[in-house]
């Protein structure tokens, strides 16, 4: 059995208002043809398949096109999970509906453990168990207890993350043994999940929110079941195995997210099994729009773009000027030497100019100038509280800010 992991696709994703549609549909169309090309039986997304909550027509209509294209295909599977990026009950919506094309959804953490748990067959024999555990939220996992420090809530979302795991593989443990047979062989558990994982490598810029308030935004590999063959996580958007541990890996968004991501390679990853043991391989996706930062004087940038306009490149660009004068028309400027070729401005930073704003009086500075932390850091000192005392109120006020966030606005 030959299974795809991908993850963070978010679509529906912009880049400082810049839309994106035509390379999320040049990657569906490339991972479809893959699939096909490899001979896939499951597909998993292991969450944010879109960028908000309510994610705009044209997204959905890329999500479900694919997912129609991929059902008449080869891939006699797709187990789709939710991230933190997703309305759970948004994707569950359609989710009896995609059952009846072998697309199995699961939005949100259930009482019942058994919804999470699936059996992928091929020529009507079991081939492997999936778990396939969602982004859970803090409530799924952590009862808030009157008194309890923030230390306390920490160790306490350790130990949810943990314990979930704990029971969903001892249940695909209890059903392997119900179902392997000498003609199965040893049938695989794969476990998914969105979550951040001690040591993963992330990239400034990239947009991956911290899931849980505090200093726990990480849970180590060795408080995964060792029951559990191969790991798929989404989350970070790094392609990477979890330190050493090469079958526990995030696949990482399938196109850069940012400028920071620009040189990065981005991947799917293709797994096997021999007797459970996985082989794994990763498989490089193209680049569909290539984003380039420029950063240096008035001439280097020039220089830059005169050398890409020979290239006839047509780039998205991040332009820095890090130059000592002071250029109040370097937008103007960079147009013209931009004329004829098929290059965009995306992001324009001038050092020079926001230097001098920050450094300015801001007499005139309004709610638009700040975010939440801001303002209630500025309340914090209006009201001269203790330095001693403000730790547990920042927290106490950021998961507020975490639980509006989440709040589900397709839920009833």
């Amino acid at each position: 059995m030959k299974i795809l992991h991908t993850s963070d696709w978010h679509l529906g994703r912009s880049l400082s208002g810049k839309s994106r549609y035509n390379e999320f549909s040049l990657f569906l169309e490339w991972l479809a043809t893959t699939i096909e090309e490899h001979k896939i039986d499951t597909l998993l997304v292991a969450g944010d398949i879109f960028d908000t909550t309510t994610p705009s027509n044209k997204a959905q209509a890329l999500y479900y096109r694919f997912l129609c294209r991929i059902s008449k295909s080869c891939c006699s599977n797709v187990v789709i999970i939710a991230g933190n990026h997703d309305s759970p009950s948004f994707l569950t919506a359609s989710k009896e509906l995609l059952h009846e094309l072998n697309v199995f959804v699961v939005g949100s953490a259930t009482e019942n453990l058994e919804e999470e748990l699936i059996i992928l067959s091929k020529e009507d024999a079991p081939r492997a168990i999936i778990c396939a555990v969602p982004y859970l939220r803090d409530k799924d996992i952590r009862t808030a207890k009157l008194g309890e420090t923030i230390d306390d809530k920490n160790a306490n979302l350790v130990n949810g993350l943990k314990e979930h795991y704990d029971k969903i593989c001892l249940l695909a443990e209890s059903r392997r043994q119900q179902l392997e047979t000498t003609e199965t062989g040893h049938i695989p558990i794969i476990a998914m999940g969105h979550l951040f994982t001690t040591g993963g490598k992330t990239i400034d810029g990239d947009g991956v929110r911290d899931l849980y308030v505090g200093s726990l935004a990480h849970i180590g590999k060795d408080s995964f079941p060792s029951s559990i063959n191969y790991l798929a996580l989404g989350h970070l958007h790094t392609p990477q195995p979890v330190g050493s541990a090469e079958h526990i890996r995030y696949s990482g968004s399938p196109i850069p997210m940012g400028f920071g991501e620009a040189n990065q390679e981005k991947k799917v990853v293709l797994i096997e099994f021999e007797n459970a043991k996985p082989i794994i391989k990763e498989l490089a996706v193209p680049c569909f729009q290539r984003l380039i930062s420029i950063t240096g004087s008035f001439e280097d940038i020039q220089t830059k773009i005169h050398q890409l306009k020979n290239e006839n490149s047509s780039a998205w660009l991040e332009v820095e000027y890090t130059g000592k004068d002071v250029l109040s028309n370097l937008h103007e400027m960079l147009i013209e030497i931009l004329s004829e070729s098929f290059m965009e401005i995306i992001q324009l930073k001038n050092r020079q100019i926001m230097n001098r704003i920050i450094n300015a009086v801001t007499q005139n500075e309004t709610l638009d100038d700040l975010n939440p932390e801001d303002v209630f850091v500025r309340c914090l000192d209006a009201f001269e509280v203790p330095n001693e005392d403000r730790e547990e109120l920042i927290t106490s006020h950021k998961e507020i800010l975490k639980s509006i966030h989440e709040d589900d606005l397709n839920a009833d």
